[in-house]
């Protein structure tokens, strides 16, 4: 079992929810709420792991491990500074409920 080290998190992200709005004229578009201010690990996906991560997405850029917290899922996103990942898979790797992996993809 790997546990994310403390002195690790040291990414400040804001998770984000997408929400559909409507204005006057019945026009509808996607805005996002954020949800929480958390610490991350974030890494980038070497060029074996890309292959490995390729089973959960063929697009799979980054890993972002945070303390574990309900409610994420991959319709999500997260923002660090000015970069934006797209949330592909949510995974509880030990089954405890201690940590999140959360594979990504960033915007450009």
């Amino acid at each position: 079992m790997r546990r994310v080290k403390i002195g690790k998190l040291r990414h400040r992200i804001t998770l984000q929810a997408p929400a559909l709005t409507q204005d006057s004229l019945g026009v509808v578009s996607e805005t996002w709420s954020d949800t929480a201010t958390v610490y991350a690990q974030i890494e980038a996906i070497s060029g074996r792991e890309f292959f490995d991560a390729a089973r959960v997405s063929a697009e799979v850029t980054h890993r972002i491990r945070i303390r574990h917290r309900p409610g994420i899922v991959p319709a999500m996103r997260v923002l660090e500074g000015a970069r934006t990942f797209d949330i592909r898979a949510a995974l509880d790797v030990d089954g405890r409920k201690r940590e999140l992996t959360l594979m990504c993809v960033e915007r450009v």
